[in-house]
């Protein structure tokens, strides 16, 4: 069950091994570090300064994302590590949330969850992301609403945790790229019975 629809919408100069060493062993790693530097260049970017409020379709699911991946700015990986962002997740998302929803936020029988913890259990970013979200917009936030089974994305089963007492229910997510976790997300939740409403910080799709 969706609320809304598309029209509903009014970011060497390092030493080298000698070579029959080097196919021997990478001593200081630089082999591994030159592979960092060369995904860097290509790695997923966004441009937090250009918002792109845009609904889309993943895996079937309506989802509302505030940014889109783009070919420079800021590295996603870098986004996730540097706490000032936060703050700006948060406050963005917090009006895009505000705007999109209306009267229905103000009805209340809302609240706030994200998608599951893999890698990062302590200062995760969407579950800080998240928490403030809930603050700006005073509704409750459930932490750990859903757990993975594994650390995979593609095609996760997700066990519940918590199950929110309100009936709407605003999923939260820092990126989308194929959308499987928006997907087990709401293969745990829609057959309890909860409305379901996606956002997602960043599109990460060209």
């Amino acid at each position: 069950m969706s609320l809304f629809t598309p029209s509903d919408l009014g970011i060497s100069g390092q030493a080298k091994l000698p070579a029959d060493s080097a196919s021997k062993s990478d001593i200081f790693a630089e082999n591994k570090r030159k592979s960092w530097h060369k995904d860097a260049d290509t790695a997923a970017r966004c441009d937090l300064s250009v918002e792109r409020i845009a609904l889309t379709s993943h895996v079937g699911i309506p989802v509302i994302s505030l940014w889109k991946k783009s070919v420079k700015g800021k590295l996603l990986t870098d986004i996730k590590s540097d706490e000032r962002m936060v703050e700006l997740f948060a406050t963005k998302m917090s009006d895009v949330i505000s705007r999109v929803l209306g009267s229905y936020l103000s009805q209340g029988h809302w609240a706030i969850c994200t998608t599951p913890r893999r890698r990062h259990l302590v200062n995760n970013f969407a579950c800080s992301v998240t928490a403030k979200i809930a603050q700006n917009l005073s509704i409750p936030y459930y932490e750990d609403v859903a757990h993975a089974k594994s650390k995979e994305r593609v095609n996760a089963v997700y066990d519940l945790g918590v199950l929110p007492k309100e009936p709407n229910l605003i999923v939260f997510d820092d990126f989308v790229t194929t959308g499987s976790t928006i997907n087990s997300m709401r293969n745990l939740l829609q057959p309890l019975g909860k409305n379901l409403v996606f956002f997602v910080g960043i599109n990460n799709n060209m």
